[in-house]
């Protein structure tokens, strides 16, 4: 069954070829999927159909694994939360890559091993929305720097995605807060509210237009679920089976 990260309005037809072939298994196909990786790199735009299918060959032939393509693969990855499309890519890495997961201390800590952990602690910060966190977390390593130093426009990638979280939530948040979720200020901050955002700046606060998402619904519909359907629901699960 297709997903919706199956699609991907800039893909190019050679790699849609690929992908809807047999030629998608064959290790030969590995440096074109790593081209279209730094191709996806300068473009700013991702696609993890194509990524996975990169991870899967390397899964077939670990001998073929480029550890950079990897980390761009996983730093793109992250520009896209709150999709599943990191959980995804993590779940097809070789477990020598994760030593944490494999319950197995021997496994040496290599630049790889130690540049996922990093990438899954980033990852972890932005889907439990611990968005102050992820920047100063950014900001503590400068091998951070150096892991996104290929992902154009990264840092603002990640600033479009954590407003577009905010936009579900809130009609109005304090610019102080939402200052820190950006790690922007001044007028960078009202800039970006206004410009990126279609948001109004108001004082200290911030103005968000109601949408599907952040609009206080009048009415709730539902049916009612009386004591007693909680009570056969227990009966069952507590009654021995015949």
């Amino acid at each position: 069954m297709p997903h919706a990260f199956d699609k991907c309005k800039e893909r190019p037809a050679h790699i849609d070829e690929i992908l809807n072939g047999l030629n998608r298994y064959n290790p030969e196909t590995t440096t074109i999927f790593q081209e279209y990786v730094n191709q996806q790199c300068e473009e700013k735009f991702f696609d993890t159909y194509a990524s996975l299918a990169l991870l899967k060959l390397y899964q077939f032939n670990p001998q073929l694994l480029h550890p950079e393509t990897v980390t761009n693969i996983l730093v793109k990855a992250l520009t896209v939360f709150p999709s599943p499309s990191f959980s995804l890519a993590l779940a097809l890495l070789p477990p020598s890559t994760i030593p944490y997961n494999s319950g197995n201390t021997s496994i040496p800590t290599t630049d790889l091993t130690e540049s996922i952990q990093k990438l899954t602690r980033l990852n972890t910060l932005l889907e439990s929305a611990q968005y102050d966190a992820f920047w100063s977390t950014l900001e503590s390593d400068d091998l951070y720097a150096d892991l996104y130093a290929d992902v154009a426009g990264f840092e603002d990638l990640i600033r479009i995605r954590i407003a577009g979280e905010v936009g579900k939530t809130f009609r109005q948040i304090d610019l102080a807060v939402l200052s820190g979720w950006l790690d922007l200020r001044g007028d960078a901050l009202t800039k970006f509210a206004q410009t990126a955002c279609g948001w109004r700046v108001n004082g200290s606060q911030v103005d968000i237009p109601a949408n599907a998402e952040n609009e206080a619904k009048s009415e709730i519909k539902g049916e009612r679920v009386g004591v007693d359907m909680f009570g056969r629901v227990f009966r069952r699960g507590y009654e021995a089976p015949a």
